[in-house]
């Protein structure tokens, strides 16, 4: 098995991640600094507009493997991408979330409560799978 720990990106994508940090759309930015930020969550860390082979997470946990992808309107013409991207990063055994826009805006606190209970489970599914490796904290 692979190591899970590093993931090999394309560097042409850095600084278009970069710029995508910089002008974070508003439900990202909510989510970053209210949820996210700091360790706040559950102590993990979260990195944002992660560049992982040749695409660009909005948030990732490497300690968890897992991808939170925050869906504006745009992500409506993208759907065939994003479910050809979806596929390939999970086949990595990376988990994802997504959670819309109008689900940050109005309704945080169920976006919160599920990705609380996501992570309960990631740590469960990650401990079953490689104890000696994943320890939680």
């Amino acid at each position: 098995m692979e190591n899970l720990r590093y993931i090999q990106y394309n560097s042409n994508l850095i600084d278009y991640a970069k710029e995508n940090r910089k002008n974070a759309t508003r439900q990202e930015w909510i989510f970053w600094n209210v949820v996210l930020k700091n360790k706040k969550f559950h102590w993990y860390k979260f990195r944002r507009q992660k560049t992982i082979w040749s695409f660009i997470l909005d948030f990732y946990c490497p300690k968890l493997l897992l991808w939170i992808e925050i869906d504006g309107g745009y992500h409506n013409k993208t759907q065939t991408y994003d479910k050809v991207r979806d596929s390939e990063i999970c086949r990595k055994w990376i988990h994802v979330i997504r959670f819309t826009n109008g689900e940050i805006n109005k309704n945080l606190e169920w976006v919160i409560s599920y990705l609380e209970e996501t992570i309960i489970n990631r740590e469960k599914e990650l401990w079953i799978f490689s104890p000696d490796v994943f320890l939680p904290w």
